[in-house]
């Protein structure tokens, strides 16, 4: 029996049902892992995007994760008041900040990252790490079927 709300049978064996369950368990068990650090997923996923194409204005970090700006200005702000980012005049652009990750930023996001390294390990624990592999295979083959990874 999967964990969460009642579904029938003939719905329990649907794809898109036993993905949204997995997803909901993946996101419960990463939610999890990072409040013991003090930091929501979107909180994490920013500083990881600030690290990954950083510096970076603050409009470009909303188009990249999708969220709406006023709610990016929120993540930044409480992101700034902590000491994890920095924002500095944007060299392309005196009018626009950059955010970067401060120290604090890069030391808290390797702990979160192994945070949720461990999450997604417990999430697959019933896989072998062949059967984990594939199963990355085929997700990235659902979601990105034109970006699916070579080998």
């Amino acid at each position: 029996m999967v964990d969460g709300p009642y579904a029938p049978v003939n719905i329990r064996v649907l794809p898109s049902w036993l993905l949204g369950r997995a997803a909901a368990r993946g996101h419960q068990l990463v939610a999890k892992a990072l409040a013991s650090e003090d930091i929501r997923m979107m909180h994490h996923a920013a500083l990881a995007t600030v690290a990954d194409r950083g510096p970076i204005s603050q409009a470009e970090l909303g188009r990249t994760l999708k969220v709406d700006p006023k709610d990016m200005s929120t993540i930044v702000q409480d992101l700034n008041q902590r000491g994890l980012v920095v924002r500095t005049p944007d060299p392309a652009d005196r009018r626009k900040n950059a955010i970067s990750l401060s120290p604090a930023g890069s030391r808290l996001l390797h702990r979160t990252e192994k945070l949720g390294e461990q999450a997604n390990a417990e999430l697959t624990a019933a896989l072998t790490p062949d059967e984990r592999e594939q199963l990355i295979r085929l997700l990235t083959r659902i979601v990105s079927p034109a970006e699916e990874p070579t080998e």
